[in-house]
């Protein structure tokens, strides 16, 4: 089965916490059936010093969301 949604379609979230904003997605992974949307979903997630991130800490990171609760947005 292929998906309709891709990358670089404007979605809006139809069901979650995060119903009624709309996104861009990021990456669609279809093993899973899920897509992640900019802005949405969004969790915070603890990362350890290395040679890009010096001091480590806190990260927002976009967290997959599935397929069947997102719709693409027509006209955009």
């Amino acid at each position: 089965m292929a998906l309709k949604i891709k990358k670089g379609d404007t979605v809006k979230i139809i069901a979650g916490d995060d119903k009624g904003k709309t996104g861009e997605v990021l990456a669609v992974i279809p093993s899973k059936k899920q897509v992640i949307v900019k802005d949405c979903k969004v969790a915070k997630k603890t990362v350890k010093p290395s040679e890009e991130n010096k001091d480590g800490g806190f990260v927002n990171k976009e967290m997959p969301i599935d397929i069947s609760n997102v719709a693409k947005v027509e006209g955009e």
